[in-house]
């Protein structure tokens, strides 16, 4: 074992995880394309940070693959409503898959209409939304998604779940750097925080999550819901999400969503929405990815309100830890570091390099 930045336990470079990976996705019927996207995806979110969303959900999929209940070669079909919009039907495949078909077609209609609005259904699981408006982004555009998630959260003044974490993202380009982006959940953490912290044996934050009778838990194993962001405002958030990720595509909501880590046999029925806004259709447009350069950087040199504090903009300290892991490697707790091992020996691959 080695230890980085006061962490205990296995250490991977992103090539070695992502190479991983693809075997695996392979190993399981996903084809080469697909493959690499999704391995791709989950090792950048690794990267970011973002490791509810990254490379340690790999074994949920691989479970769900290997059932079916996620097709490894699903028949996605696209439907043009209009001139700015599209319906597309993922085919019960992995969300990953889905939503960047999805927001592929929304840049599409973007290039042509200005704007661009794809809603998807029979979907499943999509990772970090922020992947979907950094697609937008890089291509000059600017990128807003949405997906919804089963019951796990609370509704404000409740006690018993209703709705997701139903997380946003709204992603600008940003000239010779990289998109400022706004990837947040309409809770405090994401509930794949607390599979984690039951998978390592850790607790969790105060005034996040609630025990059966509705009462506040540190303990993971207790929690059985979160606790929206803000009270009412992460409360009403969600609500809305849910009607345009659910709802509007024909997919269920909050309670009548198959949850994730129960009834691994069941399809997931998840929806998400994709915009894609060509900013050169506005006033700024042209001078936007510049402009956004100038905002970032005069934000950044705003006083600190504390010594050692500094003010970042969204997006900003993803970046960073992109920077300190590629150099570094990517954190592997020693529980995912035993899943990943099994999945290699189950589906006869060699497991990845960890030191």
């Amino acid at each position: 074992m080695s230890r980085a930045g006061g962490h205990t336990g296995f250490m991977a470079t992103a090539p070695a995880l992502r190479a991983w990976a693809d075997t695996a996705l392979r190993a399981v019927g996903l084809s080469i394309e697909d493959a690499e996207l999704v391995a791709g995806h989950l090792v950048q979110t690794s990267l970011w940070g973002i490791d509810t969303h990254g490379i340690a959900r790999l074994p949920h999929y691989l479970q769900r693959l290997s059932i079916g209940s996620i097709e490894a070669k699903p028949r996605i079909r696209v439907h043009q409503t209009g001139a700015a919009t599209a319906s597309l039907d993922g085919g019960h495949g992995l969300g990953m898959v889905v939503c960047s078909r999805a927001m592929d077609e929304a840049s599409r209609l973007a290039r042509e209409a200005g704007v661009g609005m794809v809603g998807c259904y029979n979907s499943s699981h999509c990772g970090a939304i922020g992947l979907y408006g950094r697609q937008a982004a890089r291509a000059g555009l600017i990128g807003i998604a949405f997906t919804h998630a089963s019951a796990v959260v609370v509704p404000h003044q409740g006690r018993r779940s209703f709705l997701g974490t139903n997380p946003l993202c709204i992603t600008v380009p940003c000239a010779h750097a990289e998109p400022v982006c706004l990837d947040m959940a309409t809770t405090w953490i994401p509930f794949n925080r607390v599979m984690n912290a039951r998978r390592d044996g850790e607790g969790l934050p105060p005034d996040v999550a609630v025990d059966a009778d509705g009462q506040a838990t540190t303990d993971a194993q207790a929690a059985t819901a979160l606790l929206p962001l803000a009270g009412h405002k992460g409360y009403a958030m969600a609500f809305m999400i849910d009607i345009l990720c659910g709802l509007l595509n024909g997919a269920p909501y909050g309670p009548h969503i198959p949850p994730m880590y129960e009834g691994l046999d069941a399809r997931r029925r998840l929806g998400s929405l994709m915009v894609a806004v060509d900013p050169s259709r506005f006033a700024g447009g042209p001078m936007l990815a510049d402009q956004v350069l100038a905002m970032a950087r005069e934000a950044r040199a705003q006083p600190a309100a504390a010594p050692g504090a500094e003010v970042l903009v969204p997006g900003d300290p993803e970046y960073r830890c992109a920077q300190r892991r590629e150099a570094e490697g990517i954190p592997v707790e020693p529980g995912l570091a035993e899943q990943l091992q099994a999945w290699s020996q189950r589906l006869r691959v060699a497991g990845p390099d960890l030191s």
